[in-house]
Parts: structure tokens; C-alpha cells; sequence
């Protein structure tokens, strides 16, 4: 029995040890999930810091003109260059109010902003309607020749808009800065991704019931496209309200110029300051600004459906 008891013990021992020694290997799926999870911190950490510094360098041009529009001493050109004003003041803003004819400038370029919005619109759509749903010979081959423009700056096409445009008596008309840019493909492609996305279903029944092609167009689909009309017009907004190149070659007319080459006439002939340009060039950027802080939610939602 002793010998027994002797056994069991050694048996019982031998098992406590082997316990013990196994502890440590029970432990390990634990300390390696604390190491999964501080490197995953630590690459979220790191992808927030890219973010920031690029977020840092898009923004600093923006904070650097603020500063100097506010600014009225030190150099502006100094580096490295404070984005802290030392004495803030609103001088110059009122500087450009005096100088040019603000008013009209902002004028020309709602005027030309709005109609270039709805006839962008209306053209890429109509012309992304038989794209997406119809099926005839050459559909591919005309979408890619399409996408192709996309790869030809834009100066590039300046020659053929310039003298189309004197051909039809455009030149000093707002007519003629909006009709080169009212078709592209970029509108074209958003518009016939989210024509695509809209069930086959919902048409044939539409036919069926006699409704006719326009009918169709304007009562189904345009309605059911509406996030991506709306990013559509975000971008035509933004980008229209600062173009500057092109109507800056078409228009010679002070009276006409939009806000983005109205705003030259703060570079005198003999001479110009620096911070008034600033401030007026804040004032041109600001109203873009505004109106993409408002509705970047409805711009990306849009931009969403459209790379689906």
C-alpha cells in the first residue's frame, strides 16, 4: 500500500510538473493577441500621422495666402514664414472692394457657375442614357474613346475651342465660356455608371405601360440618379467657379470676367501689393470652399454609386 500510495504521488507530481511547464504555452495565444493588437495600433497610428502631414501640405497655401491677407507687416516672403499674423487687420480685404468691381465679378461667375452646372447636367446625362442601356454596334469603342480624352490636357483642346468659338461669334460672350465645357467625360462616366445600377425591371415595365423614352429619362432615371447628379454638380461647382484659363482667353471684356480672372486686376501695371492679391484671392476661393464644406457628405455619397 505504501508503495501504492509512493506511486500515485510520483504519478500526481509528474502531472503538476507537466501542468507547470504547459502554463506558459496556455499563455501564448493571449500575449500573442496583445501584440497583434499594439501593432495594429500602432499602424493606425501611422496611417493618421500620413493623413495629417498631407493633410498639412494641401492646407498650408490656403493658410499661408489667410495670413498674409490679414497681415499688413513683416515680409511676406520671409522663410520660414509665420501663419500667425502679427497685427490682424481687415484692411485690405476693404482694399479690393475698392479697387475692382467685386460685385460685378460675382455676379458673372454665378451666372456662369449655374448655367454651366445645368447644361453639364443635362448633356452628359442624355449622352449616358444609350450608353448604359442601349446595345448597338461601336457602344464600347465610343466609351473608350471617351474615357481617352480624360489623358489630353486640357490646354491642348484650347486651339480647336478658341477658333470654334470666334467662328461662331462667341468671344466676349458667357455663351462661349460655358459651351466648351458643358460635355466631359468625367460627367459622362458618373452618370452612366449610375444609369447601370438602376434595374432593368423598372424600364420594361415603364414600356410596357407605353411610357416613351423621354418619359422614361426624366421621370426614372434622373430621379433614381440623384446622388450622383449631386456630386456631378458639387464638382461642376468647385470647378467652374475657379477656372481662371479659359475664360481668361476667351473674355477681353473687364465688365464680363468672371471672379477667378476678374481678381487680376489687383496686379497693377507698375506695380501691385502682395497682400491685397491675397485677400482677393481668398475672396475668390472662399465661396467654393463654403459650398464643398456643406455638401461633401451628398458629394461623397454620389462619388460612392459612381465608382460601384
Amino acid at each position: 500500500m505504501a508503495l501504492g500510495n509512493g506511486s500515485n504521488a510520483r504519478v500526481i507530481e509528474r502531472g503538476l510538473r507537466a501542468r507547470a511547464n504547459a502554463a506558459p504555452e496556455h499563455g501564448t495565444p493571449s500575449a500573442k493577441r496583445r501584440s497583434m493588437a499594439g501593432r495594429h495600433r500602432l499602424r493606425i497610428a501611422l496611417h493618421y500621422a500620413v493623413l495629417l502631414l498631407i493633410g498639412l501640405v494641401c492646407v498650408f497655401p490656403l493658410l499661408w495666402t489667410l495670413s498674409v491677407a490679414l497681415g499688413t507687416e513683416g515680409n511676406v516672403f520671409a522663410f520660414p514664414s509665420s501663419l500667425i499674423p502679427h497685427a490682424v487687420s481687415l484692411a485690405n480685404f476693404i482694399e479690393v472692394f475698392r479697387v475692382i468691381d467685386l460685385g460685378r465679378y460675382f455676379w458673372n461667375s454665378i451666372w456662369i457657375t449655374f448655367w454651366t452646372v445645368v447644361w453639364t447636367i443635362l448633356v452628359c446625362a442624355l449622352a449616358a442614357y444609350p450608353l448604359a442601356r442601349y446595345r448597338f454596334r461601336g457602344r464600347k469603342l465610343v466609351f473608350t474613346v471617351i474615357l481617352a480624352t480624360l489623358m489630353l490636357p486640357t490646354e491642348v483642346n484650347f486651339l480647336v475651342n478658341f477658333i470654334t468659338t470666334t467662328q461662331l461669334r462667341l468671344v466676349n460672350t458667357h455663351l462661349g465660356v460655358i459651351l466648351p465645357t458643358v460635355a466631359g467625360a468625367i460627367g459622362i462616366f458618373m452618370m452612366k455608371t449610375a444609369f447601370e445600377e438602376i434595374p432593368q425591371d423598372l424600364l420594361d415595365a415603364a414600356r410596357v405601360d407605353g411610357a416613351s423614352e423621354l418619359h422614361i429619362f426624366f421621370r426614372i432615371m434622373l430621379p433614381l440618379a440623384l446622388p450622383q447628379i449631386g456630386a456631378l454638380t458639387i464638382l461642376t461647382t468647385v470647378t467652374t467657379w475657379n477656372n481662371f484659363l479659359w475664360p481668361s482667353v476667351v473674355l477681353t471684356k473687364s465688365d464680363l470676367m468672371p471672379l477667378a480672372v476678374g481678381i487680376l486686376e489687383l496686379s497693377g501695371t507698375f506695380g501691385s501689393s502682395t497682400r491685397v492679391i491675397a485677400a482677393g484671392a481668398v475672396l475668390t476661393i472662399a465661396p467654393a470652399l463654403i459650398v464643398f464644406f456643406f455638401t461633401q457628405r451628398f458629394f461623397m455619397r454620389g462619388m460612392e454609386g459612381a465608382i460601384k
